[in-house]
């Protein structure tokens, strides 16, 4: 009986303590604090539990009406059980984290409490085994985000009522996929139904929830709610949510349709690789005219989606892994990168990239954390980005396609463009010199804040180095095969040699730096401007000229006018239609009896047709 009962806690623990959190007065924000802290490492130490022993699943029936069944059904699988130990441990780290970064907030009984509806409302979708309990935790998730962004002041409304509305809108959506996979199937029992896409209904379900699902981790072109949430949401909302849990969610649901529910033919394989491969690239484009240190952060979290989406969509046993392990490695160094970016903000008072520089030697943690994520989103040897992407490239190639090769170059050339944009990141904010709100950073951010950025960057190392830890023990079980892993490297030779090529860079730099006598030169800025006053290299201007390249320049400006997003679409389809609204409702009696005798007349032609 305990065993089975552990299975609640994930589940229902934080959604109790959540609601507790409303009954405490208001003066009580440092217990308020530590009682989530506390409940997150209980669920993070529950997710454990439940993943190495095995525990069993948990049914309860609630209703029963015909064929209509609803069960609190909680069912850990190998793919959930795994998902849900590192959605929990964010959920920890990021609560020890929010101690420091939140506190003077005046909206802390609301942070708290939604930040572990959000924990609860995740591990209950995670370990659903039915479609209506997974569809009420997703909502639970979609709204605790919504009151988190509002957390930010009055500034964040215009994000977190943009991502409710996208959100939300798309889990209509969901809904409508699970009503006909439930006509198709007879079933609302998720480890039940297996259906394969061989009609326009059955396409039609693996659609709709395919777009909740990738709506959730962000890919394109239902992606903009992320950037919009980033320009005021706190940091550790970012962290948890966009970067880390929605990502899980959003996969872990792709990849449920993909490998279980739906069985799909490969004109469905290859409309998520066309997904994944748009995304990688346009997402990364725009990324890189960023000069807001989160909204660029925001739209690197959606153009990594892409590999994810990229190497589900190959079908194949190593590009399904390689997804996954990116989702994974994605919500780890892009969690440490909203963190590091939180604690720029904290102290510098700013996340403009023209505003900051020189934080290197006075938060020399944080830059470290920082230098160590960057290298990881960009695929860069011997960190866990490089080994996911390998993964994700050996997946396109095995389809073995005549088009595999555009989606190859598409993704390394994401990579490339990728590590350029951190290129700017690193040193607009941490190198060079000091600019006026720099200048009053005297200090390293506390423990609480820096302990969470300490560990994420350590496991982009880990999981590089040992890759094949996480990839036995999560990932592979997780997909259900046994993947031949194809040779990426031996990371013990390659991380020695990486290691010993910046000891020789080192050595020679500190040579130069104390030779007696040295040539003096003009200083080469890299087609970057200098400030008259300072001398200071601005190092966003060069990047801010490929928006002027002819082939781009008309992309990026429709972009920048929200030409390119649907809300923008349906929020004019929606101002359109409610003209029209106002109009007819003139307050006329004929208008009205009118159009109810219009409506009269089309419900009895509907009537006879359908008899």
């Amino acid at each position: 009986m305990m065993s089975v009962n552990l299975l609640l806690i994930p589940v229902l623990l934080p959604l109790a303590v959540g609601l507790f959190t409303f009954i405490l007065p208001k003066r009580d924000r440092w217990f308020r604090g530590i009682l989530a802290l506390i409940t997150t490492a209980a669920v993070f130490a529950a997710a454990l539990w439940i993943y190495i022993q095995k525990m069993p699943e948990f049914r309860f029936p609630l209703l029963k009406i015909g064929r209509f069944n609803l069960n609190f059904d909680l069912v850990p699988t190998p793919l959930s059980s795994f998902i849900l130990i590192f959605a929990t441990g964010f959920g920890f780290f990021i609560t020890l984290y929010s101690l420091v970064y939140m506190k003077g907030n005046d909206r802390l009984r609301e942070y708290n409490a939604f930040f572990l509806f959000a924990v609860g409302g995740a591990s209950g979708v995670l370990l659903a085994d039915h479609f209506i309990v997974l569809l009420i935790f997703w909502e639970v998730v979609t709204a605790s985000l919504y009151f988190l962004i509002t957390t930010g002041g009055a500034e964040s409304k215009a994000g977190a009522t943009k991502t409710f509305a996208m959100l939300g809108g798309v889990d209509g959506c969901l809904l409508l996929g699970i009503g006909l996979t439930w006509i198709l199937s007879k079933s609302f029992t998720i480890s039940t139904v297996h259906l394969p896409v061989d009609g326009w209904l059955s396409g039609i379900a693996f659609v709709l929830i395919m777009i909740a699902a990738i709506t959730k981790a962000g890919a394109m072109p239902f992606h903009s709610w992320i950037p919009s949430a980033s320009e005021a949401a706190p940091a550790p909302v970012m962290a948890l949510l966009p970067a880390a849990v929605d990502k899980l969610l959003g996969i872990y649901l792709l990849v449920r349709i993909v490998n279980d529910i739906f069985t799909l033919n490969q004109a469905m394989g290859l409309v998520l690789m066309i997904i994944g491969s748009v995304t990688v690239i346009a997402a990364v484009m725009v990324a890189m005219v960023q000069h807001d240190l989160m909204r660029l952060l925001s739209y690197h979290a959606i153009s990594q989606v892409g590999y994810m989406v990229l190497g589900i969509g190959t079908l194949t046993p190593i590009g399904i892994a390689g997804g996954l392990f990116h989702m994974l490695n994605h919500s780890i160094y892009k969690s440490c990168l909203f963190l590091c970016g939180g604690a720029v903000q904290k102290r510098a008072r700013s996340t403009e990239l023209s505003e900051l520089g020189g934080l290197a030697r006075v938060m020399p943690i944080t830059f470290i954390s920082c230098l160590v994520a960057a290298m990881a989103i960009s695929g860069v040897p011997p960190f866990n980005g490089f080994v996911s992407k390998w993964l994700v490239y050996q997946g396109v190639i095995e389809t073995g396609t005549k088009a595999s090769f555009i989606f190859l170059v598409a993704a390394m050339f994401g990579s490339a463009l990728t590590l350029a944009s951190f290129i700017k990141v690193i040193y607009s904010v941490f190198l060079g010199i000091k600019t006026e709100k720099t200048e009053l950073v005297k200090k390293e951010v506390g423990f609480g804040m820096a302990l969470p950025l300490v560990v994420l960057s350590f496991l982009c190392l880990l999981f590089g180095i040992y890759y094949r830890f996480p990839l036995n023990t999560f990932i592979f079980p997780g997909t259900g095969v046994q993947a031949a892993v194809p040779g990426i490297w031996n990371s013990t030779w390659a991380t020695g040699l990486i290691i010993l090529g910046l000891v020789i860079g080192l050595i020679i730099y500190l040579l130069g730096k104390y030779r007696k006598s040295a040539r003096v030169v003009a200083p080469f800025t890299g087609g970057e401007k200098l400030e008259q006053k300072t001398g200071r290299t601005i190092g966003t201007y060069f990047y801010d000229t490929i928006k002027e390249l002819p082939i781009l320049k008309g992309t990026y400006t429709a972009q920048g006018k929200g030409h390119l997003d649907p809300y923008s679409w349906i929020g004019g389809l929606g101002l359109g239609i409610t003209g029209i609204l106002k109009r007819i409702h003139n307050g006329l009696l004929s208008w009205y009896l009118a159009w109810s005798l219009a409506g009269i007349l089309v419900l009895i032609v509907l009537f006879t047709v359908l008899k």
